[in-house]
């Protein structure tokens, strides 16, 4: 597995921070001083934009099943209410629903937690022959362990991050949360992406050197 692209992932935070305050001022200023409208302007981008990495990738592997979510809740959001602190929690909504996931998934020790499947995706891509000895990887139990340490601390993770978010809504002004969100949200998935990818490569690399130590099987 390589390392993780950080430096696209900041440009990222930096666009869903700055187009949609943006969109929000000039929406408060030139369109209407209805904190919902603008809101529903500035979520014009980012749902834009996750359509159009779906799109790009032309295949519904993990990654687009979540981006697809995200979007789904937004519109439900969008459709459903018309409080404009809703609309700031629509994003926070899915991660709070993606975080119970994955701590659900970790409840029957006999099926593979969420992040599995993930990791398989990062890590394998559509070659059958590593999608197959990743599947098999799956009898260790170091493997095990590594896979539904990953899936908890992703799952706590979101669900830290919807209740920061609910707390901000609450106490700050719509335009400190859009600018606030991203940077925290985006940050914190950064670090743990790549705690991800140097946690998995260290399990890996002790799996390797217990299994070249242990004495080979008698014939």
């Amino acid at each position: 597995m390589g390392r993780p692209p950080i430096l696209p992932m900041f440009l990222d935070i930096g666009l869903n921070v700055v187009i949609p305050l943006i969109c929000y001022q000039l929406a408060k200023s030139y369109v209407s001083p209805s904190e919902f409208t603008a809101l529903l302007l500035a979520s014009i981008y980012p749902m834009l934009k996750s359509i159009y990495d779906v799109l790009r990738r032309g295949e519904l592997d993990p990654v687009s099943v979540v981006v697809l979510l995200g979007i789904g809740s937004g519109i439900a959001a969008l459709l459903f209410t018309g409080s404009y602190r809703v609309l700031l929690l629509r994003e926070s909504l899915f991660t709070l629903a993606f975080g119970l996931v994955c701590l659900g998934s970790l409840l029957v020790p006999s099926r593979r937690p969420l992040m599995f499947y993930f990791g398989r995706h990062f890590a394998t891509g559509n070659d059958p022959a590593r999608r197959a000895e990743f599947d098999a990887s799956w009898q260790y139990p170091s493997a095990r362990r590594t896979h539904r340490v990953i899936t908890l601390v992703w799952g706590l993770l979101f669900i830290v991050e919807f209740a920061f978010r609910a707390v901000l809504i609450y106490t700050v002004s719509p335009a400190t949360v859009l600018a606030v969100s991203p940077v925290v949200l985006g940050t914190a998935t950064i670090l743990v992406i790549v705690w991800t990818f140097r946690y998995a490569a260290r399990a890996r690399r002790r799996a390797m050197e217990r299994r070249m130590t242990q004495p080979a099987a008698p014939g």
